[in-house]
């Protein structure tokens, strides 16, 4: 039997699945709670933490970090962005520019997409940003210390030995 918390628990993963985020790196947003609340900004970090979801949002939401000195540099105060919960964060409707909700939809030609919906939505398409496409780290195309050889990779390192054609009679037997 499962206790109350459990049950809470796998409701908050359901709700949170890989394809389930509506909330996107590089989507424009309007914070709704807190110190910010009102501001709008672009989302730099997703953060998918099943209990505690949480966005990242530029210029928003500041904290100032105390850096201890190291050797002969000076000890400084830096302000950093802190992450503000999945919940208090809302998209921002690419027509009429107020803050909605959205919902997963497919088109007719099979093609996910979100649209916007609530009171002031305009249920028009919520388009993917841009910054998606492109990888955070790019792949690298050179060749590292732990890699293949090309060389190396070709050689021929079986062949099969002289006894392997009594293996056919498994065959013919049905066995194989």
């Amino acid at each position: 039997m499962r206790t109350r918390a459990g049950k809470r628990l796998e409701q908050i993963k359901n709700l949170f699945k890989r394809d389930a985020w509506k909330i996107l790196r590089g989507d424009k947003v309007v914070i709704t709670v807190g110190k910010d609340k009102g501001q709008t900004g672009v989302v730099s970090r997703v953060l998918r933490n099943v209990k505690r979801p949480r966005v990242v949002v530029e210029g928003r939401n500041l904290v100032q970090k105390h850096i201890k000195r190291q050797g002969n540099q000076r000890g400084q105060v830096v302000s950093v962005e802190s992450p503000i919960h999945y919940s208090n964060v809302q998209l921002i409707d690419p027509v009429n520019q107020s803050p909605v909700r959205c919902q997963w939809r497919y088109l007719e030609d099979g093609t996910k997409v979100r649209i916007s919906v609530g009171r002031k939505a305009s249920g028009s398409v919520i388009p993917r940003p841009d910054i998606l496409l492109k990888r955070q780290t790019p792949i690298s195309s050179s060749v590292g210390v732990r890699d293949t050889p090309m060389s190396e990779a070709r050689k021929v390192t079986y062949t099969p030995s002289s006894s392997f054609s009594t293996w056919t009679g498994f065959a013919a037997s049905g066995v194989y």
